[in-house]
């Protein structure tokens, strides 16, 4: 097996606790060389969903419920399983999609994103199963694989948009919700959120690696070229205020996204 053909098995498989299994093996096999380099391949357009949740638009979702109840605890930890549901197929995506035309290097990342990312939702599935729910059981919003759709013709589009707007935005506001979980005695859910925002640091700095190695490919300025692809492919904007600590950790600056956001 390739990665590519591995990548697209993944990407192709509904069921969110298959899914998991086949990118955590995926990810050992490539990693002790049973798995070969990735080729060009065929790729669908969105990957395969389970029946629930019920995806709805952004506007059409309910309103966030507060955070000190069991339910509103709840929310939070579906909305973040839905996230990293997501996440695992994006990491597939970018192996598969342009993985073929990157070292090898490259294509090690991603998959060790794409485990972490599996690992990820497996903790906040347990957790959810804990609190007496299960994901699917509450409506998720639709967006989130809008990015990789507009960015899929352009690595340097989805290095700019994927790890370094969304998950980079994951450090901004993770710290705040392990904060008010803790305050609310949630120590499980804290707990597998630091494990998240930790890994997360990992992922942004690997999209700044690669991203700023396609710039030294094509002779462009990295933190200019950031902010061209960020106002023509992110559909939203950039809010304050950013995890500097975190974002460091990265070795994001702040001269990449200080001077666009709001």
């Amino acid at each position: 097996m390739n990665l590519s053909t591995a990548a697209v098995t993944v990407l192709t498989t509904a069921d969110p606790a298959e899914k998991v299994r086949l990118s955590r093996r995926f990810a050992e096999e490539w990693c002790t060389g049973a798995i070969s380099q990735p080729v060009a391949a065929p790729l669908p357009d969105r990957p395969a969903r389970p029946t629930e949740p019920q995806l709805l638009p952004v506007r059409d979702m309910p309103p966030r419920r507060k955070g000190g109840s069991a339910a509103g605890r709840t929310a939070l930890v579906h909305a973040l399983a839905h996230i990293e549901l997501n996440a695992i197929d994006l990491s597939w995506d970018i192996v598969a999609r342009f993985g073929s035309d990157m070292p090898k290097e490259f294509s090690d990342d991603w998959v060790q994103v794409a485990d972490d990312e599996a690992r990820h939702f497996d903790m906040l599935s347990h957790l959810l199963e804990s609190q007496g729910s299960r994901y699917g059981a509450l409506p998720a919003h639709d967006g989130l694989w809008q990015s990789s759709q507009d960015t899929a013709h352009d690595l340097a589009a989805r290095l700019a948009v994927v790890p370094l707007v969304l998950e980079a935005r994951g450090l901004d506001v993770t710290p705040a919700m392990i904060l008010n979980l803790r305050k609310f005695g949630d120590d499980a859910a804290a707990d597998a959120l630091q494990i998240i925002h930790d890994d997360e640091i990992t992922h942004v700095a690997a999209g700044r690696r690669w991203f700023e190695y396609v710039c030294a490919e094509k002779g462009l300025e990295p933190i200019p070229t950031w902010q061209t692809l960020v106002k023509t492919y992110f559909k939203g904007s950039l809010k304050r205020p950013f995890n500097e600590v975190s974002r460091s950790k990265a070795g994001f600056a702040a001269a990449f996204y200080e001077p666009i956001a709001d």
